[in-house]
């Protein structure tokens, strides 16, 4: 199979990661509840994952490192914590459903700071606009799940720090590919998952807490700490951590993130837009095909959406799985991206790639694409 849906889930994943994973199912219990080896084995793993992110992600103290289940969960706690019942935010025309529905469940006044793909000057303009006194929070993914636009979060989180106005950054395309600095951001929250770009396991996710922010629970339960008190901790990560810990995630979470560090963001980013490049200049020369891209994929991931002049979407992707190809065709969780980019009548086919991926997949693909529209 030729993978190219890593913008859902990176399905190959580095030998370590499955290594890791074994290894924790057989030498660790969990983390905080006991002083004997294989408890103390999983603290010291746990304790390692959180210390590589801080590094990765440059927050001082690995302790705001916060595991979760998914990058939804991480969104999820940071909106809650920020916006009031009934509160206002700001968001980006580009927002996954893990940032819209928790908001409509709010009932928030949510204001939309929509700029065209790839013009990241009027995305900060826009949210230069809607940032006025009243807003409780910010929210802006990094790159777009549907189209890899990278969006301008040192810009708009710069404008958040002038105005005092809490910002938080979904890196859910981004981690693992593109840097951020959350001591030079400032932010409130970052959230990540740590089954895409990090190379870890489905099931593992991450949120990053700024220095002093007031964070509030989703699960209250046992911590292994202030077992006295029936309030949740008022520390981090215990805080945010009800119940027992998913270890062989978290073990395989650090060694996909050991995997990152050792290949460099910066090589990993220009493979996979170098991928990007040749699949989005082969998709421009068949007949009908519209392609969502920057000529030079500038202010762009590894990320390909394209339409078919009179071919539904879905149709594309399942010619493409019967030839062994596997993409993703609809509106990926992210109506609000389709809206903003004048697509959500048709959805998209959308190409992902990792690491993992070759320029030869990429021609066999686009060998396929031009029989299928054939």
């Amino acid at each position: 199979m030729i993978y190219f849906d890593s913008a859902a889930t990176t399905f190959q994943k580095p030998r370590s990661v499955a290594a890791a994973m074994e290894d924790a199912l057989a030498t660790m219990s969990s983390p905080g509840r006991g002083g004997y080896g294989a408890a103390m084995r999983a603290a010291d793993a746990a304790f390692a994952c959180r210390e590589a992110l801080a590094e990765l992600y440059h927050l001082k103290n690995p302790e705001q490192v916060v595991f979760t289940m998914n990058a939804t969960h991480a969104l999820n706690i940071a909106i809650k914590s920020l916006v009031p019942k009934g509160g206002r935010a700001v968001i980006s025309g580009y927002e996954h459903n893990a940032v819209t529905r928790p908001l409509a469940a709010l009932g928030a006044e949510t204001a939309v700071a929509a700029g065209p793909l790839f013009h990241p000057e009027a995305v900060e303009a826009a949210f230069d606009r809607e940032i006025t006194p009243g807003t409780d929070a910010v929210i802006c993914n990094h790159v777009s799940n549907v189209f890899g636009f990278v969006q301008p979060v040192e810009a708009v989180a710069a404008i958040c720090r002038s105005r005092g106005v809490p910002f938080i950054i979904d890196a859910s395309q981004s981690a693992g590919v593109l840097p951020l600095d959350m001591e030079a951001l400032g932010a409130a929250f970052i959230a990540m998952p740590g089954h895409k770009g990090l190379y870890g396991p489905q099931g593992t996710g991450v949120l990053l807490c700024g220095q002093g922010v007031e964070t509030a629970t989703l699960l209250e339960g046992g911590t292994g700490s202030m077992s006295l008190q029936q309030a949740m901790p008022d520390f981090l990560p215990d805080r945010l951590e009800a119940g027992t810990h998913n270890m062989p995630g978290i073990a395989g979470l650090l060694a996909g993130v050991q995997f990152v560090r050792s290949q460099g963001l910066g090589a990993i980013c220009r493979r996979e837009r170098l991928l990007a490049l040749l699949a989005a200049d082969g998709l421009k020369k068949l007949p009908g095909v519209r392609v969502y891209a920057q000529p030079d994929l500038a202010d762009q991931a590894g990320v390909v959406s394209f339409t078919a002049e009179g071919r539904e979407v879905e149709a594309l992707a399942g010619a493409l799985a019967e030839r062994g190809i596997a993409v993703r065709a609809g509106l990926h969780c992210a109506p609000a991206a389709h809206q903003t980019a004048g697509t959500v009548d048709t959805g998209t086919v959308r190409a992902s790639f990792s690491h993992w991926n070759t320029p030869e997949e990429v021609a066999r693909f686009l060998a396929a694409m031009g029989e299928i529209l054939r």
